[in-house]
C-alpha cells in the first residue's frame, strides 16, 4: 500500500466510481460517517426487536431460498447464518483480480451501511478494518448466477472473517484465521440476518463493472488518438470530419468524436488535402466518428446503470425503521447489470473490430496508400507487423465469441423458487476480457500507425494531438527497422493506451 494514503468517507451522498477505484486500486483508507453508523445501530436494534417479539422473517426466523418455510429456533439463529456462508463458498476457477475483491469488499460494506440490512456496526467495520489493513480474501471468479446476488463469491468474502477459507495479506496468501490475525482483526460470530445480509447482492459484478467503465472512458480517449493518428500514417483526408456532415445527423457522440479527431489532426501535414483525386477514405476512417461515437454513447448508458447499482441496497429482506418492517423482495437480481454489461462487450468489440480493420489497411500494399507490404523496408527477409495484424484478428475474433449475450440465459435453481437468474456476474466477466482485448487491439494499431509515419519519413509535421501521442510512443518503443521481438513493444504501447495517454 502507498506510504500517503488519502482518506475516503463514507456518508449518505452517493460514492462515485473514482472513489471506488482509489480504494480498490490505490488503497485509499476508508471511515464510515457518522450519520451513517447510526443508521445501521437503529436498523440491527429493530432486527433484535423482530427477534424478540418472535415474528416470521424471512432470513431472520426462517430458513432460506426454498426453505423459507422452515421456522428457526432462536438458538439456532448462529448456526444458521454460520451454515448459509459456508454452504454457499462454492466457486471454483482462478482468483479475483486484487482490485476486483477490494471493490467488493467496499461496495458491500457501503450497501450495508445505508440502514436497510439489519447487521452489526462492528460487522461492517471488521470489512472496513481489512480493506485499510490490505487484507483481501481468496474469492474464486466463477459460481454466481447472479440471483440471488453474488452469492458464492460474497460467501467467499466473508469465509476469512469466520476465521475460515483463504485471504491474502501484505502479498501472501495464507489461512483465513492466520491471515484476520495479522491484520489486527477479530474473527465475527455471524448474529441473525447477518449471514444474508453479507451474502445476498450484486458487489462481485458491480465491481467487476465499476472497473471496467473507468478503464473504458480512458480507452475511449486513446482509441480517437489512435485512430487520429492512423488517418495521418495512411495520408487520410480529413474532410469526414466536417462538423456540418455530423450536426446534422445529430448524435452526440458522433459530433463530439469528430471534432476530438478534428482537434488531434490541427497542423498535421500528412493528412490529404480535402479535394484528393481518391475522393473519400475506406469506411475503417471515414466512419471513425460513426462508430466511436455510438460507442461512447453506450458506455455513457452504462455508466449510469453501473453508479446508480454502486449506491443501491441489494440484500434481502430490507428492514425499513419508518413502519417497522422487513419487506422481501428481490433487489439482489442482477438484471440491471447483466444488460448493461452485455451492452458494453458489445460496444467495446465495436471498438477492436474498426481498429484491427485500420491495422489490416496500414499493412496490406493494396489499402495503404504507399506503404510498404507489413510496414517493414526489408519484406520477405523481415514479416515486419504481418503477425501483429494476426494477433488483433485473433482477439476480435475472440471478441465475438465473448460478446454473446448472458442475460439472455437463465437456469432455474433452489426446487425452482429462484426461477430466473441474471447471469450478471459472467456478463460483467465477459465485459471485463473484451475490454482487456480491445486495449491489445488499439495498442498493436498504435505501433502500427508509428511505424507508418516512420516509414512516410518525419520530415513533415504531425497533428496537434498526435505529436504528443507519437513522441510518447518514441519515448518507449524504438522504430522497428529489422524483425525483433515484438512483444515488449506490445506491452509498452498496451500501458499507454490503457492509460488515456494521461500521465499521473
Amino acid at each position: 500500500m502507498p506510504n500517503h494514503r488519502e482518506k475516503i468517507l463514507l456518508t449518505a451522498q452517493e460514492l462515485s466510481i473514482e472513489d471506488l477505484v482509489k480504494v480498490a486500486r490505490e488503497g485509499a483508507l476508508v471511515e464510515l460517517s457518522s450519520e451513517l453508523k447510526e443508521r445501521v445501530n437503529k436498523s440491527r436494534a429493530l432486527v433484535e426487536k423482530m427477534i424478540a417479539e418472535k415474528r416470521v422473517v424471512y432470513g431472520i426466523t426462517t430458513g432460506f431460498g426454498n426453505f423459507a418455510t422452515v421456522t428457526i429456533d432462536q438458538e439456532d439463529t448462529e448456526a444458521l447464518q454460520h451454515n448459509l456462508i459456508v454452504s454457499h463458498a462454492v466457486g471454483v476457477g482462478d482468483p479475483l483480480p486484487q482490485d476486483v475483491v477490494r471493490a467488493m469488499m467496499l461496495l458491500r460494506a457501503y450497501s450495508l451501511s445505508q440502514g436497510y440490512s439489519g447487521i452489526r456496526l462492528s460487522v461492517i467495520e471488521s470489512l472496513l478494518a481489512a480493506l485499510n489493513a490490505g487484507m483481501h480474501p481468496y474469492i474464486p471468479e466463477k459460481g454466481s448466477l447472479g440471483s440471488s446476488g453474488d452469492l458464492a463469491p460474497l460467501s467467499h468474502m466473508i469465509m476469512p472473517f469466520l476465521g475460515l477459507g483463504q485471504a491474502y495479506f501484505e502479498g501472501e496468501l495464507l489461512d483465513g484465521a492466520e491471515a484476520l490475525k495479522r491484520a489486527g482483526i477479530e474473527p465475527i460470530v455471524l448474529q441473525a440476518k447477518e449471514g444474508l445480509a453479507l451474502n445476498n447482492g450484486t458487489q462481485c459484478m458491480t465491481a467487476i463493472a465499476s472497473l471496467a467503465v473507468y478503464d473504458a472512458e480512458k480507452l475511449l480517449k486513446s482509441a480517437d488518438l489512435v485512430a487520429a493518428l492512423t488517418i495521418e500514417a495512411l495520408n487520410g483526408i480529413p474532410a469526414a470530419f466536417d462538423p456540418r456532415i455530423h450536426q446534422i445527423r445529430n448524435h452526440p457522440g458522433q459530433i463530439e468524436t469528430a471534432a476530438t479527431i478534428l482537434e488531434h489532426l490541427e497542423d498535421s501535414e500528412y493528412t490529404a488535402p480535402n479535394n484528393h483525386p481518391r475522393v473519400q477514405d475506406a469506411y475503417a476512417l471515414r466512419c471513425t466518428s460513426q462508430v466511436h461515437g455510438p460507442i461512447k454513447e453506450a458506455l455513457e448508458y452504462v455508466k449510469t446503470v453501473v453508479a446508480r447499482e454502486v449506491n443501491g441496497v441489494t440484500d434481502n429482506p430490507l428492514i425499513f425503521l419508518d413502519t417497522e418492517e422487513a419487506i422481501s423482495g428481490g433487489n439482489f437480481h442482477g438484471e440491471p447489470i447483466a444488460l448493461a454489461m452485455d451492452f458494453f462487450g458489445i460496444a467495446l468489440s465495436e471498438l477492436a473490430n474498426i481498429s484491427e480493420r485500420r491495422l489490416e489497411r496500414l499493412v496490406n500494399p493494396a489499402l495503404s496508400n504507399g506503404l510498404p507490404a507489413f510496414l517493414t523496408e526489408n519484406g520477405g527477409v523481415n514479416s515486419g507487423f504481418m503477425i501483429v495484424q494476426y494477433s488483433a484478428a485473433a482477439l476480435v475474433s475472440e471478441n465475438k465469441v465473448l460478446a454473446h449475450p448472458a442475460s439472455v440465459d437463465s437456469i432455474p435453481s433452489s426446487a425452482n423458487q429462484e426461477d430466473h437468474v441474471s447471469m450478471g456476474t459472467i456478463a460483467a466477466r465477459k465485459a471485463a476480457q473484451i475490454l482487456n482485448h480491445s486495449t491489445h487491439v488499439l495498442s498493436m494499431e498504435l505501433l502500427g500507425a508509428a511505424q507508418g509515419i516512420d516509414l512516410r519519413g518525419k520530415d513533415k509535421e504531425l497533428g496537434k494531438g498526435t505529436k504528443a501521442v507519437y513522441r510518447a510512443l518514441r519515448e518507449k518503443v524504438a522504430p522497428l527497422k529489422d524483425d525483433r521481438p515484438m512483444i515488449d513493444d506490445m506491452k509498452e504501447a498496451f500501458l499507454l493506451v490503457q492509460s488515456g495517454f494521461i500521465k499521473k
